[in-house]
């Protein structure tokens, strides 16, 4: 199974205690994937047509506790059909989801609700959570991070947008195709908007997710730099073997002052230590600025030698 399927099948299992909760969780599903149909006899029906067996079933349940009405279900292709019927159960419904008129007539709106099915914020939840249920995934947060619902239009995604941002989430839209489709792709963000919608469990993993990704970063991020530095420090070191050498086959180590030919011995004899190892080497020992102030004067003379040489050819 899917993260986002296990997403939908924990989402799909609570039922809110709340019939205002009920309505607008249930107002959401509908107005993702749902239309209102006339019947051959002229009545008005209710048609859904959900792709998920979960979210075909939470929708089910929650008619059934907010108004006591069993959909017909069917199963076509690989989506899952429900039909409310009899005009008198379809106006009971979207009158409590407040899509009717002035005239008690449906109302056809471009956006996805009223104001007044989301005004407390246990309604927004529950809305936001129909949303997804109806139009929404997740990727697997181990390949990235990306949480999406998909609308048929601007007016629904810039509402549903609003809500979640109510909660401190920023989504953002995309048109793709025919369809506006909301987004997020902060990990932090989808963390926040699975407790919004109360995915606790889902939470949890995504949550164990991002720290492994996050102490593998860091590790990544601490080789590298230990790597760097170890590159840095041999290929210092290589240089300082170079000029050493030169100078020995130049004018040798006789000519040198003490500490300069200290530390050329030392650097000789070795070539993988740093410079604090090179320093304790020394007798008395030698800090590391100390033996760095001594190499970069060996790299000064054995510069000296190389343009003496080179003017003289």
């Amino acid at each position: 199974m899917s993260f986002s399927s296990k997403v939908k099948e924990e989402l799909s299992r609570q039922v809110s205690s709340a019939r205002h909760c009920q309505i607008a969780e249930a107002a959401a599903i509908f107005r993702m994937c749902g239309r209102i149909a006339a019947g051959g006899d002229g009545r008005y029906q209710l048609a859904l047509r959900i792709e998920n067996q979960a979210v075909a079933k939470k929708f089910s349940a929650l008619l059934k506790k907010s108004f006591g009405i069993s959909p017909e279900a069917a199963v076509g292709g690989d989506a899952h059909t429900l039909a409310v019927c009899g005009s008198e159960d379809v106006l009971r419904v979207l009158r409590a989801m407040k899509l009717l008129d002035e005239q008690g007539y449906p109302e056809e709106r471009k956006d996805l609700i009223s104001s007044m099915v989301v005004q407390n914020s246990c309604c927004k939840r529950a809305f936001i959570r129909g949303a997804f249920l109806a139009g929404g995934s997740i990727s697997n947060p181990e390949k990235s991070y990306h949480l999406e619902i998909v609308c048929a239009n601007a007016e629904k995604a810039a509402q549903l947008q609003t809500l979640i941002g109510s909660f401190d989430i920023e989504a953002k839209t995309v048109l793709r195709k025919k369809y506006h489709v909301l987004y997020i792709k902060e990990g932090s963000q989808i963390v926040d908007m699975l407790g919004v919608m109360g995915a606790n469990v889902a939470l949890m993993e995504l949550e164990n997710v991002r720290i492994l990704k996050e102490m593998r970063g860091t590790v990544n991020r601490k080789v590298n730099c230990e790597t760097a530095n170890i590159n840095k420090t041999v290929s210092a070191a290589v240089e300082q073997m170079n000029d050493i050498l030169y100078i020995r086959e130049r004018i040798g180590f006789d000519k040198l002052p003490e500490g300069l030919e200290e530390v050329a011995v030392a650097r000789l004899e070795q070539p993988d230590a740093t410079l604090k190892e090179l320093g304790c080497s020394l007798e008395p020992p030698v800090g590391k600025s100390g033996v760095n102030h001594r190499l970069r004067k060996l790299k000064e003379l054995a510069s000296a030698l190389r343009e003496d040489e080179e003017e003289s050819l």
